[in-house]
């Protein structure tokens, strides 16, 4: 299945590029190493989101069980490292989480709706290129481990967008969502010439 004939994904502008998956299935190791690094990323988001609003009760409650199954998740993606002969090592970031989150506005409330609406775009991202990995990845055991990945990062933007129209007006949270979903778009519109799971 190629990526333009990959099912649409929720909240996402534009599919990815099948140059995407031919470069990341030629740099398999690599993006091993860098979904290792976005697990624990990913972790952190929640975290740090229950850190900045320790009173919005659901929030801390949703992204409790989120940053559980992130760090599961670093664990399960460092096992495979392991399993490769992959060592853990720092690799340079591409622009798409910097600038996404140079979109956060500062004031609150503002801020804190598109803190969760950039976790959601990522997740959806995140869903969708992990579904194009399972499709094409040459080892079998791998591309089954990425399709059992898929409805975790599905249930993730899910709950992004679920926190959202919690403590937001949904026609707010619509329009905000368009406006940082075609960003997102934009910021993979030239594929980055390095491998990353957000590339």
């Amino acid at each position: 299945m190629t990526a333009a004939s990959f099912p649409k994904i929720k909240f996402l502008k534009i599919p990815t590029s099948p140059a995407w998956v031919e470069q990341a299935i030629a740099n398999l190791d690599i993006i091993l190493l860098d979904h290792s690094h976005c697990e624990r990323k990913a972790a952190g988001v929640a975290i740090n989101l229950m850190f900045r609003y320790p009173s919005s009760v659901k929030l801390i409650k949703e992204l409790t069980a989120i940053a559980k199954e992130e760090l599961e998740h670093f664990e399960q993606v460092n096992q495979w490292l392991e399993r490769r002969g992959v060592p853990l090592a720092p690799l340079s970031a591409p622009p798409y989480g910097t600038r996404l989150n140079q979109q956060v506005r500062r004031d609150e409330p503002q801020r804190m709706l598109d803190l969760l609406l950039v976790s959601g775009l990522i997740e959806a991202r995140s869903h969708e290129r992990l579904g194009l990995l399972s499709q094409s990845c040459p080892d079998p055991e791998l591309a089954k481990f990425y399709r059992g990945l898929m409805a975790s990062e599905a249930r993730h933007y899910g709950i992004y967008w679920g926190l959202a129209t919690t403590y937001f007006e949904l026609e707010i949270v619509t329009k905000r969502l368009e406006e940082l979903a075609t960003v997102e778009s934009e910021l993979l519109s030239t594929l980055y010439p390095e491998p990353r799971i957000h590339s």
